[in-house]
């Protein structure tokens, strides 16, 4: 039977953790995410799972990897300079095909910035910020109940495309308390088991190779180094650099389709806002309050890989209004794929748009 709570964000992060099957938390105590740790230190002992306090942000990811590899969800939170810290163990996550799951509930930075303010900062370092060419998928929460949710998917995409993914949060949506039913089980989608006779880094037709679980008998080499189909380190082959790199990013890219979770309002809209995160509320409140005007509205519960196929089901679309708790970082992206202006509306300082504000930018554009 679905249970009803009232709940703050970061805590439904962690319960949606546990009821997915986390049994590792590898963490660092940081503001604002670091009700996640104490929630999760509080519940593993008592499920047989694992917590963990690392010496800091490097330890905590590499703690995370190594428990991957046995065969265990792992997880772990943080905020601005804590993933910045975490930053070449996710490259080597993505290069070693590590499935999983990193909590950045974003503050307002550069450096230490704001820790108790809100910010959206972070969408391009989750994207681009290791080193090299690789692709990942980053989760955008307007609410505790979609924390709850997309912490559980967070785990089911991070094992069916053995890829670190991100639950980007931030400040209101982990500090907020709202109700939120919390189901009696949740899907959970299985590791797939390396088949026998199949090489550990052999990819099936999707891209993804089967996972070797160490202590289950597999001999893996595993290494951040360019590598071969067996795991063996080859550096300095070319056309094996190429391939290796080529499906690591298409195995996630070439899905994007499928993997997109977004909401759609108004498709015939001339005027759309695009939002992810807390500026979702905002445009919530304009709708409602604004049934006359026909506002359009993209709700991108799904950042990375970018769903640009879902701009062009708003065809009449003159505008696209993007307010962002940062200095514009998606609606570049947004420009890229679409002929239509894209009105940035960018909003430091760790407080929300109002509802005024976003009317006044699409009145001015009317």
């Amino acid at each position: 039977m679905t249970k009803i709570e009232f709940m703050q964000g970061n805590t439904a992060c962690a319960e949606a953790a546990l009821a997915a099957g986390c049994r590792f938390f590898g963490g660092y105590p940081i503001t604002p995410s670091t009700e996640i740790a104490e929630h999760m230190a509080r519940r593993l002992p008592k499920m047989d799972g694992v917590f963990v306090q690392m010496e800091d942000e490097i330890g905590s990811i590499a703690a995370v990897i190594g428990a991957s590899w046995t065969g265990a969800r792992a997880m772990t939170a943080t905020s601005g300079p804590g993933f910045s810290l975490m930053m070449e163990n996710i490259g080597y996550a993505a290069m070693t095909e590590t499935p999983c799951v990193i909590i950045n509930i974003q503050r307002g930075g550069p450096s230490t910035g704001q820790p108790t303010m809100a910010a959206q900062g972070d969408m391009l370092q989750c994207r681009f910020g290791s080193h090299g060419d690789y692709s990942t998928i980053a989760l955008c929460p307007a609410s505790v109940q979609e924390m709850y949710d997309l912490t559980v998917k967070a785990f089911n995409l991070a094992d069916r495309f053995r890829i670190p993914v991100f639950v980007m949060s931030d400040e209101v949506v982990g500090h907020m308390r709202e109700r939120i039913e919390i189901p009696d089980t949740v899907k959970v989608v299985p590791r797939r088991p390396l088949e026998p006779g199949v090489l550990p880094f052999t990819a099936g037709d999707d891209g993804v190779p089967g996972f070797p679980e160490f202590g289950k008998g597999y001999g893996v080499h595993v290494t951040g180094l360019t590598h071969d189909e067996r795991g063996y380190p080859e550096a300095t082959d070319p056309a094996l650099h190429a391939a290796l790199v080529k499906r690591l990013v298409r195995k996630v890219e070439d899905a994007r389709h499928a993997i997109a979770d977004v909401t759609l309002v108004n498709p015939e809209a001339e005027i759309v806002f695009v939002t992810y995160g807390p500026p979702t509320r905002t445009v919530w409140q304009v709708l409602h309050d604004n049934p006359e005007k026909a506002f359009g509205h993209l709700q991108l519960r799904i950042v990375w890989p970018f769903p640009e196929d879902m701009l062009a089901e708003f065809p009449h679309a003159r505008a696209f209004i993007v307010p962002e708790m940062n200095f514009g970082q998606i609606a570049r992206e947004i420009e890229r794929h679409t002929c239509a202006a894209v009105l940035s509306v960018p909003k430091l300082g760790g407080e929300l748009h109002t509802p005024d504000e976003l009317l006044a930018v699409a009145e001015a554009f009317r």
